[in-house]
């Protein structure tokens, strides 16, 4: 009753003064089993790279197609 309470006075839901206090738990290492903010904020970046790098590699694989086909073409006029 007294999280109800609190909640109620800081004008947010009990359920989001819950889950803030299970992070401030996890942040001074008292929760081992969740991430910490610095931990989540680090996943987000680390996802957000290999996008990045999978997109990339995409773009590479693509155009080593298109050079491949290229390159595999008989040449119409002799070279120098």
């Amino acid at each position: 009753m007294a999280t109800v309470r609190a909640a109620r006075d800081l004008g947010i839901h009990k359920e989001a003064l819950r889950l803030r206090g299970r992070q401030a738990e996890a942040d001074h290492g008292s929760r081992p089993d969740l991430l910490t903010t610095a931990e989540r904020a680090e996943l987000v970046q680390l996802r957000s790279g290999a996008v990045e790098l999978r997109r990339a590699a995409g773009i590479l694989r693509a155009t080593g197609v298109l050079f491949a086909k290229e390159f595999d073409q008989p040449r119409t006029t002799p070279t120098r």
